[in-house]
């Protein structure tokens, strides 16, 4: 298995965290057969089933999107992904599908990046995937700048989206804590972000916040007899974290009331995690960069399909602080207690274990029970 970033990462920007297999080639056909794979990542009903989610559940409810740069593809590219899997459309037509710039508008952004417009497509494909029925807005900013990406999060906040998907993070500094107040300590709304690819300590912002629900990322694996320990009344699935998965204690943010683990004094990362290992990656579509189907992973998938889960969950509380969930409905979620992001002296920290852990937090969603109040 080969795989490279997306994104190439560079001084005072951020960095979306899409991971992509480069031994698989593209598969250029615009309409392959959903029963016959065009290449061997995971399928909408492939995340159905492993996480056991309602089909038809997250009606008239808003995941943003926030990514950097214009992807003049993505509807059109959106559409060949829903209609190979038999998904109801979404387009602007029939307002499921909205497109904004980071200031409101119409207008897209001036330029354009094959990284980012490939996490674009993965990020609004993982949400249909896992929530068919939920509307999409996808906001782009200008650029990757912090300044820029942090106002395009405002502008999905103003236009009133409860869920809120950023698959890209940059390393954590003190100067982040006024920023939280300013664009993330906004009680009732989901702000899902990638927990990083950089494995033990190498966890990203704004995942780091305490206010931000930190996506860490698994391996997951079809599994046709039991598996000994927390998941062995599971069917088909098995997950591992994933050894490239952001966890660790942070040096900057303070410890929210809800995490009580013991070897932490800080706010320590992940929350929840999901599929993110590319070598059991996800299928997606694009025709901006390298045109066609290709499997992917990191964090970014993991962010994107948390943020659809808490959608199909319902409406945070207007006072809640929906990161705060999971940790009150620990056995809503399958414990991973298999795998490692590094070295910690078998701590938690690093090493998935029976309760809570660093690189796959609670665990992984059992329904979506545990993704709301």
């Amino acid at each position: 298995m080969a795989s490279e970033n997306v994104c190439s990462p560079s001084p005072g920007t951020v960095t979306c965290l899409a991971e992509l297999r480069t031994d698989i080639p593209a598969v250029t056909s615009s309409s392959p057969d959903s029963d016959n794979p065009p290449v061997p990542g995971y399928h909408p009903r492939d995340i159905q089933s492993a996480y056991q989610l309602p089909r038809n559940g997250g009606y008239g409810r808003t995941v943003a999107i926030v990514s950097a740069f214009d992807n003049p593809n993505a509807e059109s590219d959106l559409a060949v992904y829903r209609r190979t899997f038999h998904l109801p459309p979404c387009t602007t037509a029939n307002g499921c599908f909205r497109k904004i710039n980071q200031n409101g508008g119409s207008t897209p952004p001036p330029l354009t990046d094959p990284g980012w417009a490939t996490e674009t497509a993965v990020d609004i494909e993982a949400v249909s995937a896992a929530c068919p029925r939920c509307n999409i807005l996808l906001v782009e900013a200008d650029t990757n700048s912090l300044s820029n990406m942090l106002t395009a999060v405002t502008q999905a906040r103003t236009q009133g989206s409860k869920f809120i998907s950023m698959s890209w993070g940059l390393p954590e500094d003190p100067g982040q804590l006024a920023l939280d107040q300013t664009y993330f300590n906004f009680p009732g709304i989901a702000f899902v972000a990638a927990a990083g690819n950089g494995g033990f300590s190498g966890f990203v912002y704004p995942a780091a916040s305490q206010y931000v629900t930190a996506a860490g990322g698994t391996t997951l694996d079809r599994s046709f007899r039991p598996v000994p320990g927390p998941q062995a009344k599971r069917s088909g699935w098995y997950e591992s974290a994933w050894s490239l998965s952001g966890s660790g204690c942070s040096q900057v943010q303070p410890k929210p009331p809800f995490q009580t683990d013991p070897d932490c004094p800080m706010r320590t990362v992940a929350d929840v995690s999901a599929l993110a290992d590319p070598a059991t990656g996800f299928a997606f579509y694009s025709t901006f960069s390298s045109p066609g189907w290709r499997v992917i992973g990191g964090t970014s998938v993991s962010t994107a399909l948390i943020a659809a889960m808490y959608a199909l969950a319902g409406n945070p509380g207007p006072s809640d602080r929906p990161n705060s969930y999971p940790y009150a409905h620990r056995r809503a979620f399958w414990d991973i207690d298999q795998g490692s992001t590094g070295s910690c002296g078998g701590t938690y920290l690093c090493t998935a274990k029976i309760g809570y852990d660093g690189p796959t937090g609670v665990g992984t969603p059992r329904g979506v029970l545990g993704l709301r109040r």
